[in-house]
């Protein structure tokens, strides 16, 4: 037993190794690409690290606490334009209002970026708390309909105050501020937060939940409570998520957060897994970069032998074929409900490396 015990300690003193000697790869990694890579393959980068943390924020609910909800688009908006008002010069603001002068005492709010960043945040967990009061006391395709009309609303709010977020105009001359060690940065502190909350025992109670409502509050847990942690907690990291989008992007207008950014990140987590943190993160890299690398179908291509001619909308017919085969392959995402693990990725090697040695063990015998 003793022994048992130190083997099971070393093993978890090799994994944080290896954790902190990945982050130190990351960064240097990190290091050489924002100083090298373009500023077209540095957006491409920053917006698989944001679509990382929409991801997962969406997996903390759907997939984890098994709810349909299909309202994100309205917590990214919340954290896109509350970011993007409260950090944008004063002087901006006037150009940007126009038509109408912007709401006191907004006309005049200027902070840092980081702090605008977690009030977007704070004010998107507040309005899920809101609407999670009533909404999520419905089941399936009901809780779906009521978040999804309830993202339509705010969306339409959006539209309609002047005053506060220049209406249908949008807001334009966002400041950048973000880069890779931002997004990224942001990124591995979602997945920290969010791995620790789903290892901890109110993840587990989630994912009894998910599992079977009627055992879980059988036994003692508080299905309203757990179902609204877990949709605040995955509106506060949409809204992060969101004021890098809206930082990155530039220029914000409330047709950005239409139903189809819901189904977009909808897509990378069913995709990845649901319930799969490590699915999500390689999804979400995989589907922005294929997106972008297959550009190219719509427009022409010389390749001196031949002229291939572009067709508009090609390369979504294409991507969405490549999708729909993936998901034949892969009825529960690239990795389900699993997770990577040092240990899973030692012993694969060492298997690896077993296999190889009866092999050549083997051949050797044959060749005698």
């Amino acid at each position: 037993m003793e022994k048992r015990n130190s083997i099971l300690m070393w093993m978890k003193k090799r994994n944080n190794i290896l954790t902190v000697a990945s982050f130190i790869v990351l960064a240097i990694l990190l290091y050489f690409l924002d100083g090298n890579l373009d500023s077209y393959k540095t957006r491409i980068l920053n917006l698989c690290a944001i679509y990382v943390v929409l991801s997962l924020s969406m997996n903390l609910i759907n997939g984890f606490t098994g709810l349909f909800s299909l309202g994100h688009a309205g917590f990214i908006a919340i954290g896109a334009y509350t970011t993007a008002i409260l950090s944008m010069p004063i002087a901006v603001k006037t150009q940007n209002f126009f038509l109408a002068p912007m709401m006191k005492p907004l006309d005049s709010i200027y902070m840092p970026f980081i702090f605008a960043l977690i009030i977007g945040g704070l004010l998107s967990a507040l309005v899920a708390y809101l609407i999670g009061a009533p909404a999520l006391r419905l089941k399936g395709d009901y809780l779906a309909i009521a978040t999804l009309g309830f993202a339509e609303i705010i969306r339409v709010i959006l539209t309609n105050t002047q005053s506060i977020t220049n209406g249908a105009l949008g807001l334009k001359g966002i400041p950048p501020v973000i880069n890779l060690w931002w997004t990224f940065g942001v990124a591995i502190i979602t997945i920290v937060v969010i791995l620790s909350l789903i290892n901890s025992s109110y993840g587990r109670a989630l994912k009894a939940i998910k599992e079977d409502e009627i055992a879980a509050e059988s036994m003692g847990i508080s299905l309203f409570k757990h179902k609204v942690l877990a949709f605040v907690f995955g509106a506060f990291f949409a809204a992060i998520g969101g004021g890098l989008l809206a930082n990155l992007m530039g220029t914000i207008d409330p047709l950005m957060f239409r139903f189809t950014l819901t189904f977009n990140i909808l897509l990378i987590i069913v995709l990845g897994g649901m319930g799969s943190v490590t699915g999500t993160i390689i999804s979400a890299f995989v589907i922005t970069i294929a997106g972008e690398a297959l550009r190219f179908l719509d427009e022409s291509v010389n390749l001196g032998f031949v002229e291939f001619k572009g067709i508009a909308g090609l390369r979504m017919v294409v991507f969405s074929a490549l999708l729909m085969i993936a998901v034949l392959f892969f009825r529960n995402g690239v990795m389900g409900t699993r997770e990577f693990s040092w240990d899973k990725f030692i012993a694969f090697f060492k298997n690896l490396k077993e296999l190889n040695f009866l092999k050549r063990k083997t051949t050797a015998k044959g060749g005698k």
